[in-house]
């Protein structure tokens, strides 16, 4: 499930952080070949989490 879009990797692998460090699953999706080409970010940067996680993940988010 989707709980974040950014308009950079940096800030999406940041928010990663924060989810993994209160344990949750995360992870980053990006049509931007893997960072080697970061313009291709114009459709915004994805935080991902399973279904399981998305409310925890959201309060944290939110609190944030």
């Amino acid at each position: 499930m989707t709980v974040a879009v950014v308009t950079s990797r940096t800030e999406a692998e940041l928010i990663v952080g924060l989810l993994r460090n209160e344990g949750l699953t995360a992870v980053v999706s990006a049509d931007d070949v893997g960072g080697q080409d970061p313009q291709l970010q114009l459709e915004g940067v994805r935080v991902l989490v399973p279904p399981s996680d998305e409310a925890r993940a959201r309060r944290l988010l939110a609190e944030s």
